[in-house]
């Protein structure tokens, strides 16, 4: 079965300080977006679709999209801005950069974010997932707490409950520094080893549009729209909680990378270059 790839890139990374999707980590001056376009295309997906901002699309083009193309076929969807309330100055959120591709989408396919890295076996799970994937049931790639911290700052995770392989429920936890986060109150909470968290690798069938789109206008009726996002996470919990959608928790041993701040490029650039040399990535660039 044919399986689409979509890459969430239209965010800016405010506490990293620029489009840190555009920061090339790799020897060979490579952006994380390479590595997981050439993993996925290992793994057996068909094709990627870049979710961008319409201002960004010749920059990205010629510096992404170019140099991907090469290895697999690609195409865009554009998350607009144009059409914010007053007083709003970011995109809607995840769920609605997902709620973008549904005209251009219509294949089971996987979300992943730009700027984080997964490792190989991310994409031979959910892509294996997908190949029988249909109605309801979608999955998520899980990783353990400690293989996605940062050792520059605290880290906004979404901390899962999984019960018999199957996610019960998940809650965006905020400022985890190690294992440890401050609760409403201000005390700190640890969090026990092995704690399961989402990185928003997901997994779905082209069923989640529709859901999507009456949570979407749900968010508009009930939230604060000058400010709060509109999550993937989010939307998953709620259809879990109302019983009509099941997840799937798969696993991945590989380490997670990412840029959540500037002093991270050094520790993610280290290790792109040692999975380059140990041969992974042969044909990247």
């Amino acid at each position: 079965m044919d399986t689409t790839l979509v890459v969430m890139a239209a965010g800016m990374g405010s506490r990293f300080g620029g489009l840190k999707q555009m920061e090339p980590v790799g020897p060979g001056g490579e952006f994380l977006m390479d590595f997981s376009a050439f993993d996925a295309k290992e793994a057996g997906f068909n094709n990627v679709v870049f979710v961008i901002k319409k201002e960004m699309e010749e920059d990205f083009k010629h510096i992404v999209g170019n140099r991907v193309k090469k290895y697999i076929d690609i195409d865009y969807v554009f998350q607009p801005t144009d059409d914010l309330p007053e007083g709003r100055k970011k995109p809607w959120g995840t769920g609605h950069a997902i709620l973008c591709c549904r005209d251009k989408v219509k294949t089971p396919f996987a979300i992943i974010n730009a700027d984080d890295y997964y490792g190989k076996r991310a994409y031979t799970e959910i892509n294996s997932f997908l190949q029988t994937a249909s109605d309801s049931h979608f999955a998520m790639v899980a990783y353990d707490l400690e293989q996605t911290t940062t050792d520059n700052g605290t880290v906004t995770r979404g901390v899962c409950r999984v019960e018999d392989g199957y996610l019960t429920g998940i809650r965006e936890t905020r400022e985890i520094k190690g294992t440890e986060y401050p609760d409403e109150n201000g005390n700190m909470v640890t969090l026990p080893h092995g704690t399961v968290v989402s990185m928003n690798l997901w997994g779905f069938t082209p069923e989640i549009f529709g859901y999507l789109d009456r949570e979407f206008k749900k968010f508009k009726e009930t939230r604060d729209i000058t400010k709060e996002e509109y999550l993937v996470p989010d939307v998953v919990d709620t259809l879990i909680k109302n019983g009509e959608a099941d997840v799937k928790v798969l696993r991945s041993p590989d380490r997670w990378y990412g840029m959540t701040y500037k002093e991270d490029k050094e520790t993610v650039s280290a290790a792109m270059k040692k999975l380059v040399e140990e041969g992974k990535y042969n044909g990247i660039s």
